[in-house]
């Protein structure tokens, strides 16, 4: 009897030991992928994933059931030209592509709505039209932005043809892509160093954005503003934030639709060009349409020592941008914040070398500029690009988190400590997370004697990080791409990965 007990107990430990195991299942790699292609998870769709795949012309969307087999693969041909960028919307049963291309010196921006299994529903839509582009653009005239509750969908586009005044113009959609409203604005940009940043689309419909300005080109920002336009407005409302006696860098701002405020945080420094110092938090309120308050932490030398690994404590902050900022329902937010910094020929690149410390404005030179997100992006990349220059090694280290109460108070911080590093490519490097509700996840690979493992460490909501057990399925050979990956189920992800040099799929299952 006691012997039959013994090995009931094992087995229940044995089975508490595998419910809290994660588990890996592979797609097979496509043979008639490119070795090096474009790529974007688009979610979960009828049970099966649904991956957006790009190279050169070819545009398709491979459809993968719930062991990561390949249903089908459905080729776009309705996209005919060179295609600058594309963003996809997705709804429980369809979604929308959204693509941009030139033609001669026309520019197009179009969608189109696709099915659960990649197919067009109807004929391609035009949005609208650039005339008179007179260069060869390389990079999106349009972006793209919806609400996060996918009700309102806006296409914009800025003209930076005048230095002085530049020209905003707004397309807003209803889900159903029904125009709402189109307004061309002129918005002033008086001083030579002024730039707009931070586009974001509340429920409602109304645009709000940062116009900043520095003391000088790639150089700390010492005003801000925050713009916003109503969504049945044909005018831009602005209202000055107060930022007197420090300098901002790498700024961000995240609509809070439930307490209707707009939140933005950067890192500050106290002297122009100097080290930084703590971290600014500013709360707009949009019913009382003005500023609740504005409060900056200081980063303590225990925190920093705790962030940086080694190195002058002064310097500790230096590489680290801002990555990921989620909100509470009573106001309060989370903030993560990596250290990424890349070196060329011995030569670092770091928060410096772009304007205004962030690299995401861009086209001072060009009649139009476009904006790019940088909310869980790098400084230096998107998608599966992979760099050519082999010269090149990127890093990505430590994870600072910190958690902030309604008041904008400090509740706790921690770090979680990694360090990485690849040449060539930040494909491999960096983190994701996914969120199960009653914890956050952060993934990302960590080199153990020859071999790179894909680890997993949880953060619960008092700040406590938990180093949990090693990824079952583990295989030799496969590569992941945490950074890249998508949370497509309560407790599933879809991480890209490389088999021997080909882009394959795995879904993990925690």
């Amino acid at each position: 009897m006691q012997k039959s007990l013994s090995f009931l107990f094992a087995g229940i430990l044995l089975l508490c030991s595998g419910l809290n195991a994660q588990r890996i299942v592979y797609s097979e790699p496509d043979r008639d992928d490119a070795r090096t292609i474009n790529f974007e998870v688009i979610g979960k769709m009828n049970g099966n994933f649904l991956i957006y795949k790009n190279y050169s012309s070819t545009h398709n969307i491979s459809v993968l059931d719930a062991d990561m087999k390949l249903v089908e693969k459905n080729k776009l041909d309705f996209i005919s030209e060179k295609v600058q960028d594309v963003d996809i919307i997705q709804y429980p049963d369809f979604f929308y592509l959204f693509y941009q291309y030139q033609k001669r010196s026309v520019y197009y921006a179009m969608v189109a709505k696709l099915d659960a299994k990649g197919k067009l529903i109807d004929k391609p839509i035009l949005l609208d039209t650039t005339t008179d582009v007179n260069f060869n653009n390389t990079t999106k005239i349009y972006t793209v932005l919806n609400s996060e509750n996918k009700q309102r969908i806006m296409l914009f586009k800025i003209s930076t043809k005048n230095d002085r005044s530049n020209t905003l113009t707004t397309l807003l959609f209803s889900k159903d892509l029904q125009l709402q409203q189109r307004t061309r604005i002129a918005v002033a940009m008086p001083d030579r160093n002024d730039f707009l940043t931070e586009f974001a689309l509340d429920n409602e419909g109304d645009l709000v954005c940062i116009k900043g300005s520095g003391t000088a080109q790639n150089d700390n920002i010492n005003k801000i503003s925050m713009l916003s336009k109503s969504a049945n407005a044909d005018t831009i409302l602005k209202r000055d934030i107060s930022i007197s006696g420090i300098y901002l860098d790498d700024i961000r701002l995240k609509v809070d639709n439930i307490n209707k405020h707009y939140v933005i945080c950067s890192f500050y420094s106290k002297q122009r060009r100097g080290n930084v110092d703590g971290l600014y938090y500013a709360v707009y309120d949009k019913v009382l349409n003005k500023p609740l308050n504005s409060l900056t932490t200081i980063f303590t030398d225990e925190f920093r020592s705790d962030a940086k690994n080694d190195g002058n404590l002064k310097l500790a902050f230096n590489d680290f941008f801002l990555k990921n900022i989620v909100l509470k329902k009573d106001g309060g937010f989370f903030v993560a914040a990596e250290a990424a910094y890349s070196t060329t020929k011995g030569n670092t690149i770091s928060r410096w070398d772009y304007l205004y410390g962030s690299p995401y404005y861009s086209g001072m030179t060009m009649d139009y500029y476009s904006y790019y997100s940088p909310m869980g992006y790098y400084p230096w990349g998107r998608y599966n690009s992979f760099n050519n220059n082999t010269t090149t090694r990127y890093f990505a280290d430590n994870v600072v988190l910190l958690s902030f109460n309604a008041a904008g108070k400090v509740e706790w911080s921690n770090v979680i400590r990694k360090e990485q590093y690849d040449d060539n490519t930040d494909n491999f490097i960096g983190y994701s997370v996914l969120n199960t509700g009653d914890k956050a996840h952060f993934l990302f690979n960590i080199q153990e004697k020859r071999s790179v493992i894909l680890t997993d460490q949880s953060l619960s909501p008092d700040g406590q990080i938990d180093r949990n057990p090693t990824f079952k399925n583990l295989e030799n050979g496969y590569e992941f791409m945490p950074r890249h990956a998508k949370q497509v189920g309560a407790r599933q992800m879809i991480v890209p990965c490389q088999f021997r040099g080909a882009t394959c799929f795995a879904k993990v299952e925690f």
